[in-house]
């Protein structure tokens, strides 16, 4: 069954379309009754005008913002399109979302498709091989754009971005507080990109404040939880195992821990970074460097709307969302005597 049109609607009534058009868009005079009865038709055959079509045609903005995520499974990344969608909808803004797999081309494909039908802001967050530089005009125009969680690549624009290095920092820290001098990393993949870039910088920040050698020997990396199990699994296979690790993403996280749990060792402390679901329950309780992807969101969303709102400032603001350690019990561990 198709869609009815306006012109269902103009014949329903016995009008021209052009009337109907008049009618919805309250673009120039009609009468009275000829409005009532278009309204009626209207609302008997269901039809929904197409917006995107009309905001094209006039030159108008959407009310809706595209937003770009690197995967739609990482229940990290939905908690920060929450934190987006509660701050935006009682502006009568609606949230369009598209994964870019974590690929370059499928994010300018998905950005292309944002721009086309005119969507009122851009928001980002950069996959690992991502430039940027083709948004320079769009930025220079007016479009609201904001990167979350990593900055952009190739350009200056407004960036929400998590205390990685120091949340890391803070968490081998913890580590060493307790004893341990040999410390596995188990990161994300690529290397190359701005989160395991930064949080393996913190690892690396706390090893030299404590006068500990690093060894690349230590450093594992995989990108989903599977892969991080066999990173973990790894580490705990070396001549000289590590006596700690710490897991640098919440995938990390979970692969770490089903890896301690099958190789049951009981002995090994462990910190995430990311807090996971039930992770309070886990024996030992799993010690965390929490983020805030609710207010990663919600703050980007606000850096959106102080610019629909008339923000013009050439300067590209950044915004840093602190971390916090959230003691439990797997990173309190002791190392063996």
């Amino acid at each position: 069954m198709r869609r009815p049109t306006m012109a269902d609607v103009a014949r329903e009534v016995g009008v021209t379309a052009k009337t109907v058009s008049r009618v919805l868009n309250d673009d120039g005079p009609v009468a009275a009754g000829t409005r009532e009865r278009v309204m009626a038709a209207v609302r008997k055959l269901g039809y929904q005008p197409n917006l995107m079509a009309r905001n094209m045609r006039v030159g108008a903005r959407d009310a809706t913002i595209g937003l770009v995520i690197p995967e739609m499974g990482n229940p990290f990344f939905g908690t920060v399109v929450g934190g987006i969608e509660d701050t935006v909808r009682a502006r009568g803004l609606t949230l369009i979302v598209g994964s870019s797999s974590e690929t370059a081309e499928l994010e300018q494909s998905l950005i292309a498709t944002f721009l086309a039908r005119r969507v009122s802001a851009l928001m980002v967050v950069p996959s690992a091989a991502g430039d940027h530089r083709h948004l320079r005009a769009e930025r220079a125009a007016g479009l609201p754009i904001v990167f979350l969680d990593r900055p952009a690549v190739g350009m200056a624009a407004d960036q929400v971005v998590s205390g990685n290095r120091e949340g890391a920092r803070s968490g081998v820290a913890h580590l060493i507080a307790h004893g341990h001098r040999r410390i596995g990393f188990v990161g994300d993949l690529p290397a190359t990109l701005y989160t395991r870039r930064e949080r393996f910088q913190g690892y690396r920040d706390a090893l030299e404040e404590a006068g500990l050698p690093f060894d690349k020997a230590l450093v594992e990396s995989g990108h989903d939880q599977d892969a991080a199990f066999a990173a973990a699994l790894r580490l705990l296979d070396l001549p000289g195992p590590p006596t700690a690790l710490f897991a640098a993403n919440n995938f990390a996280a979970m692969g770490t821990v089903v890896a301690l749990a099958r190789a049951g060792r009981r002995d090994v402390a462990l910190v995430g970074f990311d807090d996971l679901p039930l992770a309070e329950v886990l024996d030992p309780p799993l010690t965390v460097v929490a983020q805030d992807p609710f207010a990663i969101g919600a703050t980007a969303a606000q850096l959106v709307l102080s610019r629909l709102d008339g923000h013009r400032s050439k300067a590209a603001r950044r915004v840093l969302v602190p971390t916090r350690l959230m003691v439990r019990g797997s990173g309190e561990l002791p190392p063996p005597r």
